[in-house]
């Protein structure tokens, strides 16, 4: 893969600008999805439910609640975020750019990204 950012790639000040990069883009990357997200929302009408959406205990903490598709539903909330958002078409031609060991190196970068997002999620919730 080649260089994102200008510099020296041995320099300390060149893997800081990465590391800003990747943190900058991932937050970009939540918010977009945070947007996603509220576009099904709204298409779904999620308001008022319809149907879309089941409320339960979460058996892990009685004060809590689970939000989850209904059932039989889940399909059709699947293809808004795939398809019809053009989402999984997308990601197909990103991917399409990238060789296999670059997709292995990505898959691991974004698995342990997503671990430590849960770890710092859990460390603030037990505290």
């Amino acid at each position: 893969m080649e260089s994102v950012l200008p510099g020296d790639p041995d320099t300390a000040p060149h893997r800081g600008r990465l590391n800003r990069a990747i943190k900058e883009s991932l937050r970009d990357l939540g918010a977009q999805l945070s947007l996603l997200n509220h576009s099904v929302g709204t298409r779904l009408d999620l308001k008022a439910t319809g149907g879309w959406i089941e409320r339960g205990r979460d058996p892990s903490d009685r004060r809590g609640v689970v939000v989850q598709a209904a059932r039989g539903r889940g399909a059709e909330i699947l293809r808004l975020y795939l398809v019809d958002s053009g989402m999984n078409t997308a990601m197909d031609q990103i991917c399409a750019g990238y060789e296999d060991k670059d997709l292995q190196l990505l898959t691991g970068f974004l698995r342990r990204t997503a671990d430590a997002a849960r770890t710092a999620a859990e460390k603030l919730t037990a505290s």
